[in-house]
């Protein structure tokens, strides 16, 4: 059970369920506050749509937290060299993140339609940003980062800022943007009526095709257009981690190996699809949960996808491909998984089943009468 290769791969396998959680959770209410400006036409509309995440949006958020915490501790290579290297791009991310809380809390303090109107752009920004950040930085690990470490291990980056801002680094973030679209259109359609309802169903169905277009021309890159990564020596998958023990060649295509080895993984990407039929199928049936779980398994694939064709690197370096970190020589020592481990299991099905009581009490539509009803207790 705690064996060292075996832990290793279930903090790989962690790691990708807090990003899909990260994902899912907090991505419907930022692609909600994303389309706020084109989905609300009026202050009553706009009101309805913040107060279907209002209750939920701050403990959602927790996920990133969880996330970062969760590389930190278990993936401490990885932590050092992403938070340096994409320091610019954290800062972005969280900047657009502190304007949601803002946002939210102040929208709605004073009638004022200029004054509303600014929380709305904020509201805005703190929900269109992040998917787009996120999703640059995903690009630029498939490409590979360009870090090195000395004699002594220590980090160098040599990257900058407008570096990670390459074409198919963008691609990805408008991926990354496109899909969060998709499931905040889908949680409106359940949680909104009328109007709101209609249009975001519109607007499933929109993000639906556009995903997956972008997913299927980035898929086609990835295959013919960069560079993947390999290792060429033995691996260490017991020893202590040194990302200096390997040899890493990279070579175009190389991130499909892992679809030849193992066919069944293809079935990852093929999710993407079956959840675009699921959303437009539930829209057809004015079945708005199904297209939201739909939009749900997307998102998961998409993400899913990335860690399938890159395992086991967690990050490349394209400065010295021999420094790539992975999965076999990033992690932290055995001791700290081991206690992680025992933590995790312990504590995140207490998690899981709280925050699926809080979603079952908090179920239901917002609508209009609502708003009006207990508009001083609401944002």
């Amino acid at each position: 059970m705690f064996d060292y290769e075996i832990l290793r791969l279930i903090w790989w396998v962690v790691l990708g369920i807090l990003l899909i959680g990260f994902a899912v959770m907090d991505g419907f209410d930022m692609g909600s506050a994303a389309l706020l400006p084109f989905l609300g036409r009026n202050d009553s509309e706009r009101r309805i749509i913040i107060n279907t995440v209002g209750p939920v949006w701050e403990g959602n958020q927790v996920w990133f937290i969880l996330g970062g915490g969760a590389i930190f501790a278990a993936w401490p290579y990885l932590y050092a060299v992403a938070f340096s290297g994409f320091y610019m791009a954290m800062f972005v991310v969280l900047f657009s993140l502190i304007l949601r809380p803002v946002g939210f809390k102040f929208r709605s303090k004073m009638p004022d339609a200029h004054w509303r109107s600014f929380w709305d752009g904020c509201l805005f920004i703190g929900g269109a940003v992040p998917p787009v950040i996120f999703g640059v930085a995903f690009g630029n690990a498939l490409q590979g980062v360009p870090f090195t470490f000395d004699e002594t291990m220590r980090m160098t980056y040599s990257g900058t800022f407008f570096g990670l801002l390459n074409p198919f680094a963008l691609l990805c973030g408008l991926v990354s943007l496109s899909m969060i679209l998709l499931h905040g259109s889908s949680w409106l359609a359940v949680k909104t009526e009328g109007a709101v309802e209609k249009r975001a169903r519109k607007t499933a169905v929109i993000f639906s095709y556009v995903t997956l277009a972008l997913f299927g021309v980035a898929g086609l890159w990835i295959a013919h257009g960069i560079e993947g990564y390999g290792i060429t020596s033995a691996v260490a998958t017991q020893g202590p981690s040194n990302p200096m023990l390997k040899t890493v060649t990279h070579a175009a295509g190389a991130w499909m190996d892992n679809y030849h080895k193992l066919p069944v993984t293809v079935l990852v990407p093929v999710l993407s699809m079956l959840g675009v039929f699921l959303v437009l199928a539930g829209v057809r049936m004015k079945k708005p949960l199904i297209s939201f779980l739909g939009s749900a398994l997307t998102v998961a694939s998409i993400i899913g996808t990335a860690g399938v064709s890159m395992f086991p690197f967690l990050l490349p370096s394209s400065a010295d491909p021999d420094a790539s970190l992975t999965v076999w020589d990033a992690s932290s020592s055995r001791g700290t998984l081991i206690t992680m481990t025992l933590v995790t299991v312990v504590f995140l099905p207490i998690v899981l089943a709280y925050t699926g009581w809080v979603y079952h009490v908090l179920r239901g539509k917002v609508t209009a009468a609502d708003i009006k009803e207990n508009g001083q207790n609401l944002y």
